[in-house]
């Protein structure tokens, strides 16, 4: 077999040709007015951002980094932020732009950001001027581009941010409890743009600039759009064929177990016409059709239709395991999908930005702060992250309930050490209030920067769904030696105080480099380090994608000596997800057994939010386990539904509150656990309830116990669907875990 590699783009981020209006140079901010493009010059915008947070100019916003990006290629960006969604003349402040309108949600799933995992209506929003909720609708890209159809009905609207790109296909939508179709047709919009869009953006704008029309456009990788028909010299392949829900059969099946084929193999068996067949032992045995070669370029992969995925709970979870499959940008194929008498056609991911494009975004001129219109409110998501630098995207843990890799990718995608250092010292020489402190240097997992596939053909080929799960790959590369090296760059600057690393950590992951532990527990850490086991069992982990409990258990152990080492009053914050798919109420009395043993009193617990397109979502939705092959007669996934079960759940989590413990000792007694009802050192919770106020009531300890609990912390009070992170211009966000209170073990 040749050589095989992702393939590189036509043309890089910075080699286009600036529009004309390049002439006008750089805003101070992107205006938000009339008034404000008065004192720029322009007559009118070539292109308006709608979106759903207030308008912070700052690399962790979508909003600024599009914005940005559009202006260095020439073109004028105007800003429409938290527009009154009711009228129309909310969307006509700018005038009409001249390309198209961008819409987009926000950093976050407008559902997500309104409510909480109960479906409760949120009483804040960290994304808006003074943390007010309020100021966005529910399915906020769909409202905002019907009404910017309304406002300009003949300008195209492109659609875009973590919103769109988790309902570009048929999905099930937890508030409605119901599939709904893609989110492309109700928005009415004209096309979408999936995950991390800068390729997209820059090519649909210099393309639409030279006068193409939008609905002309359908050859750029990591978009959306509708179709009345696969064209003539297009292949389909019907996914229920190569991947049959039904009966298994004798038709290769491209999606079997991976982690056991070398490259050769995993690319034959991603053939489904390669002329070969292979037996469970990967050994040839017979052609079964004359092609010597398929055509990628020109093959496209049928999910089965809203229709039917509405009507077919097992259908849908085949379709989001198909979709999963094809996520790897050198080996994925476009997918199609009915809805009624037309398709939604969804074309491959996009390449990965190289580390010189990466480079160029995050060195665009951003301001830094939110606009000036917010007269210095505050915008709790910027509090939190103004201080913070972004060093890599993307993730390949694959963990089924979060969406970054739907949205990101797993494959990492790297600034160099060079623009991250120049970064810091930007914030520390512009950033309104800079004490010293870096609060965060990391992305969506804290300690993926520089880490990938030992080769470049057998990262194309892959089609794994994790790196790290249910071991780490042995083509996997886990040198931390150049995020170390950047650790130690970054505190040497002038000026710099200190650098904490913030962003949830890998520790599995981080137990292969103990130089690199050693680093970041010695130097990075503010007291307090996050890590998510998420549960403790593995009948659950397994549902999960994480790691064993083992894994947590060694990396406390060089946590606690590394930290004693340096002579700090450390201690580790672990969080836990309630409810998850896969989570018998026998699961979490064990959690809560060992959250007892361990000494940790969970202080914020929330159960699963199914978020669109998630793996563990299609798990909750379906019944069936997308991460093997779906059929009818396949295992069913036990998964927690009804709000007394899942309250349930959590109040395991929090074991030690006495207004949790009615219900405990009831769901004990039916689960004939009795016996952990009393005071002893192996049972949960007390047979008899506290008198006075049960709320400040403190459960009894062990004696000699050896515990005490710290200080509560205010680290990880805005969490965001599951990076742990800070808000990023992912638009990524962590919601869903339990944070537990650390002990201090002697």
């Amino acid at each position: 077999m040749s050589a095989i590699s992702i393939p590189k783009a036509k043309t890089a981020l910075f080699n286009y040709s600036p529009y004309w209006a390049e002439c006008f140079g750089t805003a101070s901010f992107l205006p938000m007015s009339r008034a404000e493009m008065d004192t720029l010059g322009w007559d009118s915008c070539d292109v308006i951002i709608v979106t759903g947070d207030a308008y912070v100019d700052h690399p962790s916003f979508g909003m600024a980094i599009i914005g940005r990006l559009l202006e260095a290629q020439g073109f004028r960006v105007g800003i429409i932020a938290q527009p009154d969604w009711t009228d129309k003349k909310s969307f006509e402040v700018l005038g009409k732009p001249n390309l198209f309108y961008g819409v987009a949600a926000g950093n976050m799933d407008s559902m997500i950001n309104r409510y909480t995992a109960d479906r409760k209506a949120r009483s804040d929003d960290a994304y808006t001027a003074g943390g007010k909720a309020g100021s966005r609708p529910d399915r906020s890209s769909l409202v905002y581009s019907q009404r910017c159809k309304e406002a300009f009905p003949e300008v195209p609207v492109v659609l875009g941010g973590i919103e769109a790109s988790l309902r570009r296909i048929a999905h099930y939508d937890y508030w409605q409890d119901k599939i709904r179709r893609s989110i492309l047709l109700d928005a009415t919009a004209d096309i979408l743009l999936y995950g991390n869009a800068e390729r997209a953006i820059v090519e649909v704008a210099h393309r639409l600039a030279r006068g193409e029309e939008i609905d002309t456009i359908t050859d750029i990788r990591g978009t959306a759009f509708i179709r009345r028909d696969t064209p003539a010299d297009w292949m389909e392949i019907d996914s229920t064929r190569i991947d049959r829900p039904g009966q298994i059969d004798k038709i290769i099946n491209p999606y079997v177990n991976t982690q056991e084929l070398d490259a050769c193999e995993i690319e034959k068996r991603n053939n489904p016409l390669s002329g070969v067949k292979l037996n469970d032992q990967g050994e040839q045995v017979v052609n079964i059709l004359p092609h010597p070669k398929l055509d990628k370029s020109k093959t496209v992969i049928r999910l089965p239709s809203f229709e039917k995925v509405r009507s077919d709970a097992v259908l849908y979870a085949h379709a989001s395991r198909v979709l999963h499959l094809e996520t790897n940008p050198g080996n994925a194929r476009p997918l199609v999908q009915r809805h009624e008498d037309i398709d939604v056609w969804l074309n491959a991911p996009p390449i990965p930005l190289s580390t010189e494009e990466m480079d160029y975004v995050f060195g665009l001129p951003f301001a830094r702060i939110p606009h000036p219109a917010y007269n210095g409110a505050k915008i709790p998501a910027y509090d939190m992250i103004r201080f913070s630098v972004n060093i890599m995207r993307g993730c390949f843990g694959g963990c089924t309930f979060c969406s970054i890799t739907e949205h990101e990718g797993r494959i990492i995608q790297n600034r160099s050490k060079e623009s991250i250092l120049r970064e810091v010292e930007e914030i520390r020489d512009k950033v309104p209030g800079f004490t010293g402190v870096i609060s965060d240097l990391g992305g969506p997992t804290a300690n993926m920067y520089r880490l990938a596939c030992k080769t470049r053909e057998i990262e194309a080929a892959c089609r794994k769904p994790s790196c790290v799960y249910p071991g780490i790959c042995e083509n996997l590369n886990t040198d931390h030696s150049e995020l170390t090296q950047l650790y130690r760059e970054t505190r040497a600057l002038p000026g710099v105080k200190k650098v904490l690393v913030a962003s949830g950590l890998r520790y599995d992951l981080a137990i292969k480099d103990p130089e690199y532990v050693r680093e970041l527990v010695t130097h990075h850490v503010g007291g307090y380090l996050k890590i998510a086991p998420e549960h403790t069992e593995e009948a659950t982990l397994s549902k999960m994608m994480k790691p064993g409990i083992g894994s947590y258990n060694t990396f406390k152990e060089m946590f606690e000596r590394f930290t004693k080492e340096a002579g700090k009053e450390q201690y580790l914050i672990p969080y836990f997800i309630a409810a998850h798919p896969g989570t018998r109420d026998e699961d979490m009395l064990n959690l809560a057994l060992w959250l007892k043993t361990n000494g940790f009193r969970a202080d914020q617990v929330q159960a699963f939010y199914p978020s669109p397109m998630a793996t563990a979502t299609a798990m909750y939705y379906s019944g069936k386990n997308p991460l093997r092959k779906v059929s009818y007669k396949s295992d069913g996934v036990e998964t927690p539904k009804t709000p007394e079960q899942r309250k349930l759940h959590k109040s395991f989590l929090r074991y030690h509150d006495p207004l949790n413990w009615p219900l405990l000792r009831e769901a004990l007694k039916k689960m004939g656990r009795s016996d952990m009802i009393g005071s002893g050192e192996h049972q949960l919770i007390p047979k008899d309830q506290p008198t006075g106020s049960a709320s400040s009531y403190n459960a009894p300890r062990r004696k000699n116990s050896g515990t005490a609990h710290a200080k509560r912390t205010k680290a990880g009070n805005i969490l965001t669907q599951h990076t742990g992170l800070p808000p990023r211009d992912d638009g990524s966000s962590r919601k869903g875990a339990g944070k537990a209170k650390p002990s201090k073990r002697r």
